[in-house]
């Protein structure tokens, strides 16, 4: 099997569409009485893939392209509107399909995890923060990583070291990283109940005495760098490039896969953007590990 965009879209489709035949309740809810969709939910999934991984950030101008390049593989394609409504519609379908990608990969059982957040920035001037949809939602927050300021979100990613996304949360700019991390952890219990003495690594601002216990509690194993002041902790030798191994998945998210360049104007619109930029990774891994390419969360065979 080669590694490029058709194939893996092929490859795509046929995992989605098998597994939506197998679980009907996946698909977003429709009227009992209307037209069938012309373009499948199996096809979504893949265009919105292809998309994220051609970097086109603007869907009306990737419709064109679809047009023009891809009728052989779709043969309808919705207009714009109806593109990005399905889409938003289909952000629990998304969820399901990045963890079941996931879990078919041999990345998923390793016994490393790392965790961070990553600002998302939603707006710039001050006339875009108190005109926006996002007002509520989104906040004004520091990336001590980059020492700006930004009026945004924050995506919360636990992901292996190879770069899988094992889970994910979007919350406002000031959120707390541990609270976020324990909810990630306590809305899906199955992700630790089978990896007894799991490690996971962390910088210095996961810290507190009741959050490590509960990490233990868990089953989980903190290495995170002292802070100041606190002596040194066991594994600190490792923390220098693995820490730059954190980054680098951030910097796949961000710069291969435009997080920050989104384009959505609501909750909605922001979250299944940035579900489209997680699946689109989680994919390009999973196939990436089923042709035995030897980087795993290499994107370049896909974005061209």
């Amino acid at each position: 099997m080669s590694n490029d965009i058709d194939t893996l879209a092929t490859a795509l489709y046929v995992t989605t569409d098998d597994l939506l035949k197998l679980r009907s309740d996946l698909a977003p809810r429709r009227p009992a009485v209307g037209f069938t969709p012309r373009l499948t939910d199996a096809e979504l999934v893949t265009l919105a893939v292809m998309q994220a991984l051609l970097g086109f950030t603007s869907e009306a101008r990737w419709l064109r392209y679809a047009r023009t390049h891809l009728r052989p593989l779709f043969p309808y394609l919705p207009k714009q509107p109806s593109y990005n409504k399905r889409l938003r519609n289909a952000a629990a379908m998304l969820v399901t399909v990045i963890r079941v990608l996931a879990s078919d990969t041999s990345l998923w059982t390793d016994d490393v995890w790392v965790a961070d957040s990553t600002p998302v920035e939603c707006g710039r001037s001050r006339e875009t923060v108190k005109r926006s949809d996002l007002a509520g939602s989104a906040e004004y927050g520091y990336c001590a990583s980059h020492s700006r300021y930004f009026w945004g979100l924050r995506l919360h990613l636990v992901a292996t070291l190879g770069g899988l996304p094992i889970g994910f949360a979007l919350t406002g700019a000031k959120a707390d990283e541990r609270e976020t991390l324990m909810g990630i952890l306590r809305a899906d219990p199955t992700l630790v109940v089978q990896r007894p003495g799991q490690t996971l690594i962390c910088d210095k601002n996961y810290f507190g005495a009741g959050f490590e216990s509960d990490l233990a509690d868990a089953g989980l194993h903190l290495l995170r760098p002292a802070r100041r002041g606190e002596p040194e902790r066991p594994g600190s030798a490792l923390f220098r490039p693995l820490r730059q191994t954190v980054e680098s998945i951030n910097q796949t998210l961000k710069a291969q896969l435009d997080l920050e360049r989104h384009g959505g104007r609501t909750p909605a619109g922001v979250i299944a953007r940035i579900l489209q930029r997680i699946l689109a990774l989680t994919a390009a891994i999973w196939h990436n590990d089923t042709t035995g390419a030897p980087i795993h969360r290499s994107l370049t065979a896909y974005d061209h």
